[in-house]
């Protein structure tokens, strides 16, 4: 028997060894924000894991509190890390009248339907044990009527009310300054997150905000400050609407125009997203168009996790949700559903999460015409030819060999395509309809010996697992013959 356990065992192992998937890599090190990808999720709308902190919730309401919470979150961490993100965006998590957290009543203290202290410290420990940051967002503008510095009667010279029910400050005023920017480096002091993602930005003037990230980061010197608004501020990364709205148009549906989608851009880098928490979900624009909004997903996030910038996802977007506006593009996450979407994101992050060139590297675009774009990531290591088959078709190219190299092998990983130099010296590509593929460029070594002789090992173990088994039948059925 113990032979037996053994042969099975050494016949699993040379299956693991010699048949281990080519997706499988090892993360590397972030040393800066585009090596970082982001997962941007609601707390109220993620997971309900304690009914303690259920205030007055209901989830019939669209408007109220759904339950959500800091330990929903860190029990469905594994979803997130499956999805191979490496930053986890939570929203505000201050005490708030609305679930979104957009309308701030205190920011020294945390939303009692979020849960207390004790367990967002522990949220923000296990992400950590993961690997991942965490970031926060932090709205200085539009917040709560009843906001602890409007109940200040010495602070009336800088509280502005604005006409739907919120207030504002006056942020040309140095004690509105210094309030908003205290509040702030209080939070950061007493909660190790790794970011602050500045809110509610619209008319705030860029000195005031380069003075408040520059504060943050003298704090820490590795503290992201980011924005989900355009600014002229040097914020960490720079969203652009212009950009969002380009890849929303491309992926929407097949054959639609890709070009400007990898223009070089100046300064800071580009947060890559084709619909946010504040906007209609991309999800909306594929049904509109009568696609399929998984397969249009799909072309979107390996476009999203492959050109030069920031991807950002908004939660819910690998089960394809829906919505026009919010609360309705703030549904519960449904974590009962198909897998298939889930699994092509995390297959491409750990891709990306194991490959700087393909986060950082440079970038040459190849073709970028009808909807089928190929481009080249690449530096010192290592070199890439993505393909985005945005298209109702097949579609072939050649690659030249001034852009590959000589004697050249291209492993397709998706498709498990090896395309190898032609007569003329080119690689010729051929890519199925709505298919992106991801090809490591190698150098051409031939019959790979290696493997097959671990195949042919198997195989002979195999036959020999069977034999000892039938013998060992054999054996106890002339034993009880004998009885």
């Amino acid at each position: 028997m113990k032979t037996e356990k053994w042969m099975l065992m050494t016949i699993i192992m040379t299956l693991f060894v010699s048949m281990v998937s080519p997706l499988t890599t090892i993360a590397a090190a972030k040393e800066t924000i585009e090596d970082e990808s982001i997962y941007d999720l609601l707390v109220d709308r993620y997971f309900n894991q304690s009914f303690e902190n259920d205030f007055e919730v209901n989830t019939q309401t669209p408007e109220a509190f759904a339950g959500g919470d800091f330990k929903g979150v860190v029990e469905k961490l594994d979803h997130i890390e499956k999805l191979g993100f490496s930053m986890i965006s939570l929203g505000p998590v201050f005490s708030t009248e609305t679930y979104d957290g957009k309308r701030v009543m205190d920011y020294g203290k945390l939303e009692r339907h979020f849960g207390t202290s004790e367990e967002f410290t522990a949220l923000i420990d296990k992400i950590h044990q993961k690997n991942m940051s965490v970031i926060v967002d932090f709205p200085i503008q539009n917040v709560s009527s009843k906001h602890v510095l409007a109940s200040n009667e010495a602070n009336d010279a800088w509280i502005i009310e604005n006409t739907d029910g919120t207030i504002s400050f006056d942020l040309t005023n140095e004690d509105a300054q210094q309030a908003v920017l205290n509040a702030a480096l209080d939070f950061v002091t007493q909660y190790k997150v790794d970011g602050l993602r500045i809110t509610s930005i619209e008319e705030v003037d860029t000195n005031y905000l380069n003075d408040m990230i520059n504060a943050l980061k003298e704090e820490n010197e590795d503290f992201y400050v980011l924005s989900n608004e355009p600014s002229e501020a040097e914020f960490d990364a720079k969203v652009s609407t212009e950009q969002e709205e380009l890849l929303r148009q491309a992926f929407k549906t097949v054959e639609n125009e890709t070009t400007g989608i990898v223009e070089p851009t100046e300064g800071k880098p580009v947060i890559q997203q084709v619909d946010s928490l504040n906007s209609r979900r991309f999800t909306a624009d594929s049904a509109e168009s009568n696609m399929f909004p998984p397969t249009r997903l799909k072309m979107a996030m390996a476009t999203l996790l492959s050109i030069p910038g920031v991807p950002l996802m908004t939660y819910g977007s690998e089960i394809a949700v829906n919505g026009e506006q919010p609360p309705e593009s703030h549904p519960l996450m449904n974590f009962k559903t198909e897998e298939e979407l889930i699994e092509f994101i995390g297959d491409v992050q750990k891709l990306r999460n194991g490959s700087a060139a393909l986060r950082t590297g440079s970038i040459e675009m190849l073709h970028n015409e009808a909807g089928l774009m190929i481009y080249k990531r690449s530096n010192e290591e290592e070199s890439w030819i993505v393909a985005i088959n945005n298209t109702g078709g097949t579609q072939s190219f050649d690659l030249p060999r001034e852009v590959i190299g000589d004697n050249k092998e291209l492993n397709g990983l998706f498709e498990s395509d090896i395309l190898r130099q032609k007569d003329d010296g080119n690689y010729k590509l051929v890519l199925s309809r709505e298919i992106a593929e991801f090809y490591k460029v190698n150098d051409n070594k031939g019959f790979n010996k290696g493997y097959m002789a671990a195949l042919a090992l198997v195989y002979i173990l195999f036959i020999g697992f069977i034999y000892l088994v039938w013998r060992k039948g054999k054996q106890k059925k002339r034993e009880a013959e004998m009885k």
